[in-house]
């Protein structure tokens, strides 16, 4: 039970890279390949993109319990975990940007990557002058926010390939409600990235 932790952890790497792929070859964006599908396969390809997200996402929550719940936290588990959330997260953005134009998710989406890749070089920095960046609990609710948020605009974004009626009394209400969620959890993930660069900036300061 031990290695569970960090099996959960490897499997969101994998479902991250293949709801991308997916995600991408759906969109026409996988040579040789994507020319050939036929447009129930490339519906088939987002609903499969789709259910690793999530599954990917519920793994986020897991592995970390069963972690704590078995005293299996390890080094190279809590290395796995936060690249395993940043890959799955801009994994996400990406694909979901690659199905089609969408101008109210473009900027949140900006915004949540610059974020990760900068606390990501925070982090690297600070760990080479013996600085820890602890996780915050907002930190941890941004987390959850991206992945609702992201789940929902993919959803919303895969709206035909899971059968559902292009009317604008239902997608309208799904699309307000998938982008009022995106643009709450990029503000969040803004705050806690300044958060992190005042941590460090004290740190080094200090």
């Amino acid at each position: 039970m031990k290695a569970l932790p960090n099996i959960l952890t490897s499997m969101r790497l994998v479902l991250a890279l293949f709801m991308f792929v997916a995600l991408a070859t759906a969109a026409g964006a996988t040579p040789w390949i994507s020319e050939r599908l036929t447009l129930e396969a490339q519906f088939t390809l987002q609903r499969w993109a789709f259910y690793a997200f999530v599954v990917a996402a519920v793994t986020d929550w897991f592995d970390g319990w069963l972690a704590r719940k078995y005293d299996a936290v390890t080094v190279w588990g809590s290395i796995l975990d936060p690249i395993g959330d940043k890959v799955l997260v801009c994994g996400a953005v990406l694909g979901l940007m690659s199905l089609g134009p969408q101008p109210l998710v473009l900027l949140p989406a900006g915004l949540i990557l610059f974020r990760e890749f900068t606390v990501s070089a925070l982090r690297e920095v600070g760990a080479g002058k013996g600085i820890v960046l602890p996780v915050t609990m907002l930190a941890k609710w941004k987390t959850a926010l991206q992945m609702t948020a992201l789940a929902a605009e993919l959803f919303v974004a895969s709206w035909g390939a899971f059968g559902l009626p292009h009317t604008p009394e239902l997608l309208g209400p799904a699309s307000l409600v998938a982008h009022t969620l995106f643009w709450l959890a990029a503000l969040v993930t803004v705050i806690t990235g300044a958060q992190y660069w005042e941590q460090t900036r004290k740190a080094l300061a200090g």
